[in-house]
């Protein structure tokens, strides 16, 4: 990840709107039916080229493919990996379960496909990063962003979503994924991208899947997720790497979501050098107080989210500066990158919570904020 001595750059968190026309081929695919390999690619291809153009022209410094290719950001391992045949039920959501009426609502539109592991698990698509890479390569031949990043999925999150019925323990699971996840996260290493771990176990597992157990005991099992993890990323340079950290890119309550300061101290452990979080929601937007509390490692960098993912509403370009002036002053500007709190199809069509064309709106609007806060920042 490169400081800027400069300027705020711009990036996101990595899923982006994609042509209603590669949605419904991804998510036939996901579905079981069969498509023309041929067809899809060559769809996938032209996609990855226009969204890298978009990010370009709607200013975005640090581009990636939108995850075009990916029904969803962390179900995708499905179609790359043996093992996934089962079926996970959706996992309930602990600070909907106290409003039951708009539960069911919400429930009725949720329509996310999430097979459990039921076998072993070894890769049967390794080619599938290649394409990845290949089509992002292309992609940058004909603009010229600062940067350029590529996501991948933790062990936790897969873990967390697909759910284990067939190794003997959580543990052998996780360790399982370690092994084969890190070949995916060496690939986009020696491609020369900058490597994106989604994390959201890390946050939001607490509320979807431990419920039950309280924040101290929680935290063991993100010490632990940690751990995992940074045993897959051993080989990747931290300053090539990101983390995404989040508690769940759905518009809900959150009212029982597991405090930052709970666990910023685990998370900082991670190896990647550059911290994605959430920091614009009404939630989770007052805990740019926390890096007051705990000192950001001289080593780290964090792209605090200036534009929520969820709503329709545009962030006026001088709320984001002041998003962003706030966390440089205390972390320092050249420590700071302008980001997303989530992506905006984490989960293609189901998860669409803001219109495309919206979205784009935010993201110019972002880049407005950007130019504002430096022109504070540097003056």
């Amino acid at each position: 990840m490169k400081r800027s001595t400069e300027r705020i750059l711009t990036t996101h968190t990595g899923s982006l709107p994609r042509p209603p026309d590669l949605t419904a081929m991804l998510e036939s695919m996901d579905a079981g039916s069969a498509l023309d390999a041929a067809a899809f690619d060559g769809r996938v291809r032209r996609a990855v080229a226009d969204i890298v153009r978009q990010q370009v022209d709607a200013g975005v410094d640090i581009v990636n493919d939108g995850e075009q290719g990916k029904v969803g950001y962390s179900t995708y391992v499905r179609h790359r990996l043996t093992g996934f045949g089962g079926t996970s039920a959706a996992a309930s959501r602990a600070d909907w379960a106290d409003f039951p009426e708009a539960a069911a609502r919400a429930e009725r539109r949720s329509a996310v496909s999430r097979p459990a592991c039921d076998g072993p698990i070894e890769w049967q698509d390794r080619g599938a990063v290649q394409k990845d890479v290949a089509n992002l390569r292309a992609a940058l031949d004909s603009v010229r962003p600062t940067e350029a990043f590529m996501t991948a999925a933790s062990p936790g999150v897969i873990a967390h979503f697909l759910r284990n019925e067939y190794y003997p323990s959580r543990e052998a699971y996780l360790a399982r994924l370690v092994d084969v996840m890190k070949e995916e996260y060496d690939a986009i290493h020696r491609a020369g991208f900058v490597l994106q771990v989604d994390c959201p176990d890390l946050a939001m597992g607490r509320h979807l899947a431990f419920p039950s157990l309280s924040n101290a005991e929680f935290v063991k099992i993100a010490e632990a997720n940690v751990e995992a993890l940074n045993h897959a990323l051993r080989d990747i340079p931290p300053d090539r790497m990101r983390l995404h950290l989040c508690w769940g890119n759905y518009e809900g309550p959150h009212h029982r979501d597991i405090p930052l300061r709970e666990i910023i101290h685990v998370v900082l452990k991670a190896r990647p050098r550059a911290l994605s979080l959430e920091g614009a929601n009404p939630r989770h937007e007052h805990e740019w107080v926390v890096f007051r509390e705990v000192r950001l490692p001289e080593e780290k960098v964090i792209i605090p989210g200036v534009l929520d993912s969820t709503t329709n509403f545009i962030e006026h370009p001088e709320l984001v500066a002041q998003r962003l002036v706030r966390y440089a002053e205390v972390v320092g500007r050249e420590r700071v990158i302008a980001g997303t709190d989530c992506g905006f199809a984490t989960f293609g069509r189901s998860a669409l919570l803001v219109e495309p064309e919206i979205a784009w709106a935010k993201f110019k609007s972002m880049t407005e904020g950007a130019r504002l806060a430096s022109q504070q920042l540097w003056r």
